[in-house]
């Protein structure tokens, strides 16, 4: 019975601060001159909450989680996922940043499943972030999990918060990379991962 307590405080506990949420959009609506009665904005308190759950979930997600199994194999020559799509909110304005990662490793006796990569980025993309963290913790989670031989993650996002206010340039790109262990030490892997993605 204690457990069954337990339990509803929690849905109780975590409705309440649903509300919460959504009465702080309500004020922000109001603040901005808004009506928050009038019948188009009857639910947006209720869908901004829930939307900034959503785009917020990977703090609830500890990245090793997402890393799964790790496979035996001899391979050693490069591996490359390209391409991996992914959205966040720039912790400054939490205004969304999107993009495009790329990430490789050179693997050093054991292999990682290929879905895995992408849920990494996802991990620290549903976060508040700064770009130039979200590309060091991606290269690190897969590091200290995989122990390869090196990692190299590189990232490219448009930021709203640059685009669409302050100096208003919608179409400037930031790229960030780390590269580590034999990435950063051996001009001739980083310059192979260069030429994959």
């Amino acid at each position: 019975m204690a457990a069954v307590d337990a339990a509803a405080q929690g849905v109780a506990g975590e409705m309440s601060d649903f509300m919460h949420a959504q009465v702080a959009v309500v004020r922000l609506l109001e603040w901005i001159g808004e009506d928050p009665t009038r019948e188009g904005l009857l639910d947006t308190p209720k869908r901004v909450a829930k939307a900034f759950r959503e785009m917020t979930s990977g703090l609830a997600v500890e990245p090793r989680s997402v890393l799964g199994t790790v496979f035996n194999e001899t391979s050693d020559q490069m591996v490359v996922v390209r391409g991996i799509r992914f959205s966040s909110l720039c912790e400054h304005h939490l205004l969304p940043f999107t993009g495009t990662a790329a990430v490789g490793y050179v693997p050093n006796g054991r292999v990682i499943g290929l879905s895995k990569i992408p849920r990494l980025v996802e991990v620290f993309a549903r976060r508040p972030q700064v770009q130039e963290r979200m590309t060091n913790q991606i290269a690190q989670a897969l590091m200290e999990h995989l122990s390869p031989r090196g990692v190299g993650v590189v990232v490219k996002a448009h930021h709203s918060c640059m685009g669409c206010r302050g100096v208003r340039q919608p179409d400037a790109e930031m790229i960030t990379s780390c590269v580590l262990g034999c990435m950063k030490d051996e001009p001739a892997s980083r310059a192979e991962l260069m030429e994959f993605i």
